[in-house]
């Protein structure tokens, strides 16, 4: 992906975001520059990689293939290994109309995906076999607002907004924005985008990136090359 056109999809999330009343935090506005200036005091937003973070999951395609995300919090992998602390995270993202974000699983991670706002998310869903790959023939079980609902091996789930579906380690998914764009919520236990998503296809995680400018806000992908 361009840099300018990541600056630009920046751009359009925040005026998307806040037209349901959501407003981001106020580190999401640091200058590249005001981080380098403050990273002694930004550990916190470093090491837990809250920030920016826009997806085309190496492909090239983010209008078709792709997600726009924004982690607010994040705990710590040693706190849930121990079971108490800060055990959680929390993300808002955006799902365009069409927009796939590709089939996948996590290991570690539960999470609660919420419409916040918009169109319908779609949500096509499969449970995992023994050795953690799709299984065609069997029932995915998860619970809507804490009603149970059995869904067939690739059924797709319609949460409107207001609407969420709590998925649990070994759930695959795969979701897009059905009719219109999609505001997100992800309330999860802690998160590792770098080690906890298994894709069924061989794809990338993060965009490579050409600069063709400078970047409007880093991007949790850029925090190792910019920040150390």
């Amino acid at each position: 992906m361009k840099r300018s056109e990541i600056n630009e999809i920046i751009r359009d999330a925040d005026r998307f975001i806040r037209s349901f009343g959501y407003i981001l935090p106020p580190f999401a506005y640091f200058s590249p520059a005001e981080m380098q200036a403050r990273r002694g005091e930004i550990e916190g937003i470093v090491s837990a990689r809250l920030g920016w973070d826009i997806t085309d999951y190496g492909q090239g395609d983010f209008a078709n293939l792709g997600l726009f995300l924004f982690t607010t919090r994040n705990g710590r992998a040693e706190d849930l290994a121990r079971g108490s602390g800060m055990c959680y995270a929390e993300k808002i993202m955006i799902s365009r109309h069409n927009q796939i974000s590709p089939m996948h699983r996590h290991v570690v991670k539960a999470e609660d995906i919420i419409n916040r706002g918009g169109a319908s998310l779609a949500i096509e869903m499969f449970a995992s076999d023994a050795a953690g790959q799709i299984d065609p023939g069997a029932e995915v079980l998860v619970a809507c607002d804490g009603v149970t609902k059995r869904l067939a091996a690739g059924e797709v789930l319609y949460l409107s907004p207001g609407e969420s579906v709590t998925l649990m380690p070994g759930n695959w998914h795969k979701f897009w924005g059905e009719g219109g764009d999609v505001l997100i919520g992800e309330v999860s236990t802690v998160n590792d985008d770098r080690t906890d998503n298994i894709f069924r296809e061989p794809i990338g995680r993060f965009a490579q990136i050409e600069e063709d400018e400078d970047p409007l806000y880093l991007l949790v992908s850029d925090y190792e090359a910019w920040l150390g």
